[in-house]
């Protein structure tokens, strides 16, 4: 009994001599995160892209007081993302189902985000929709030193498919080199299994960009992110991929997917069909969980589910509060919600 007194206040001794080491050094926070902003189009019916719908008379009479709404709510939302432990918000920020850059630069100039002074990466794609991924990010804090989007070569049968491309950028975070792959890859529509050769294939275009940079560097930080439109237990993101669920189980130049601890809770980023998935992804690679303070290294990771952006009452209640049901203007965010992690190193 004696011994266990003693070597229990031994423990709380050492314990609170670490807690006040780690008390007495500075530390610096970045967030990075993903959101499916679903549909961000802007007023205009562009020609040669399927946008119609998306104007003053397409179906949806889409007009400036409902996009000005759309961009409130967003704005809203990207604000907050990543404030629980950092001030400053999200430091980079993947997007995808944007219309062009125009819409994303009316939205980093929101009220509510225009003090960040987020800067954009933006490539118009080949996808038929006109729809494409971006990233924005704080310039105070990241440098892009390359950026460029990566064609991802599908067909069916010989017909080729216009998707999204694949968003690569290099760059500097707070001095640190880190590469970014921002992805929104082919839907489910037309059924999973006909379509997952698709995401496949947009899995492996990720995989062989990392592997190369593996080559020259085994040390690179990397961050795939993205609607991938597959689970983290899907082929594309477990085998392909082979983002791993725990971190124990990731092996050197592997990848570590920390948004599987909610998928494995049963919990999701978007639903259908009463059945929720986890689609919305952050996926690192392992020299970000090294726990070397030096550089940045991950702390934790979310799923922005706040109740304000769920609906409230109907058969989809607890569903992403979505902007349109259909044809019908809903006022809502995302049929997504978004999702975040948070890197940490000393300074």
């Amino acid at each position: 009994m004696r011994n266990t007194i003693l070597l229990t206040g031994i423990f709380i001794l050492n314990f609170l001599f670490i807690s006040e080491s780690i008390a007495q050094k500075n530390y610096t926070i970045a967030t990075i995160g993903f959101y499916n902003l679903e549909n961000l189009f802007d007023t205009l019916d562009t020609p040669d892209v399927l946008d119609t719908e998306f104007s003053p008379e397409g179906s949806k009479l889409w007009n400036a007081e409902k996009y000005q709404i759309k961009q409130n709510n967003l704005a809203k939302v990207i604000s907050e993302l990543g404030t629980n432990k950092n001030k400053d918000g999200v430091t980079l920020l993947g997007v995808s189902e944007i219309e062009n850059r125009s819409v994303l630069e009316d939205l980093v100039n929101h009220p509510a985000l225009k003090d960040r002074k987020y800067r954009i990466v933006h490539f118009d794609s080949p996808d038929r929709r006109g729809i494409d991924v971006a990233l924005l990010y704080q310039g105070n804090r990241f440098r892009v030193l390359e950026a460029e989007p990566l064609e991802i070569g599908i067909y069916d049968g010989l017909d080729k498919i216009f998707t999204r491309e694949i968003l690569y950028v290099k760059g500097l975070l707070d001095g640190e080199e880190i590469y970014v792959l921002v992805n929104h890859w082919p839907s489910r529509r037309g059924g999973e299994a006909k379509t997952a050769p698709w995401r496949a294939a947009g899995a492996q275009l990720c995989k062989n960009v990392l592997d190369s940079l593996q080559e020259a560097n085994k040390d690179i930080k990397m961050v795939i992110m993205g609607d991938l439109n597959d689970d983290p237990n899907s082929p594309s993101v477990k085998n392909i991929l082979n983002a791993k669920f725990k971190i124990k189980d990731v092996q050197e130049n592997g990848l570590f997917n920390p948004m599987a601890q909610y998928f494995s809770r049963g919990q999701g980023s978007n639903a259908y069909r009463d059945t929720w998935s986890l689609f919305d992804q952050l996926i690192i690679s392992e020299p970000f969980i090294d726990n070397d303070l030096t550089g940045y290294t991950y702390l934790n990771a979310y799923v922005y589910n706040k109740k304000y952006l769920r609906q409230k009452k109907g058969h989809f209640k607890g569903y992403p509060f979505r902007t349109f049901s259909g044809d019908e203007f809903l006022g809502g965010y995302s049929d997504h919600f978004p999702v975040y992690l948070h890197l940490i190193k000393e300074f």
